[in-house]
């Protein structure tokens, strides 16, 4: 069986009850960076326990091989930081256990897009998720467009280092629209910021550095 376990996007206050109780019985855990995880399962009380790497680069080697042994033992699937499967490889091992009939077990938790939807003041009716978006201006643009064309508030992901020209995409093809920055949700040094595109691009301009990962929302009505 493959329980598909959501952990903490920070603090690690954050993880629930089941979470722990699920990572403290099962065989094996499957995640994306072990040694990253390793924290999450010593502080839990989780640790010894065989951790299997699941990543972008080796998802393909190990899936099947994943499945078989989910088809007889008990193990959990977690990511660096959130839901597994969002923006992260663990998708193609579900999918392949639910080929296989192996059982999936989803049990809730954080994920870095609801949690910054739910603080930032836009529409929270209808929102389109687009993950991490690709870098030229009009692959940006199209992707928008299609969260504007169905009137939904669109989610993504952006790094420090691109989050300045991806806000001036922005600026330049919707204008009139209204933005709210997650950064390093949960974390210490949480914040959001608000305003027009150009409002919130000024307020990044003005910081001598720019740290932390972004969760990104824009609504255009």
């Amino acid at each position: 069986m493959l329980y598909i376990v959501a952990t903490p996007i920070g603090n690690l206050k954050d993880i629930t009850q089941r979470a722990i109780e699920s990572l403290q019985a099962c065989e094996f855990v499957i995640a994306e960076n072990p040694h990253y995880s390793r924290r999450l399962l010593e502080h839990i009380g989780a640790w010894p326990k065989e951790m299997v790497q699941f990543a972008e680069h080796n998802e393909q080697q190990v899936a099947k091989d994943l499945t078989r042994r989910l088809g007889k033992a008990d193990g959990c699937l977690i990511t660096d930081a959130g839901t597994p499967g969002i923006s992260d490889p663990g998708f193609r091992l579900v999918r392949e256990c639910v080929k296989e009939n192996v059982s999936v077990v989803p049990l809730p938790g954080a994920n870095a897009a609801v949690t910054a939807l739910s603080a930032s003041g836009l529409p929270t009716d209808r929102f389109l998720f687009l993950g991490f978006l690709q870098k030229t201006a009009a692959k940006t643009v199209s992707a928008l467009q299609a969260a504007q064309d169905a009137e939904a508030t669109a989610i993504f992901y952006e790094s420090p280092e691109r989050i300045i020209k991806t806000l001036n995409y922005v600026a330049n093809a919707f204008p009139n629209s209204q933005v709210a920055i997650a950064r390093e949700l949960t974390k210490l040094h949480e914040e959001f910021l608000r305003g027009s595109p150009y409002e919130v691009l000024n307020q990044l301009k003005d910081r001598p550095a720019i740290k932390g990962e972004f969760t990104v929302l824009i609504s255009f009505k």
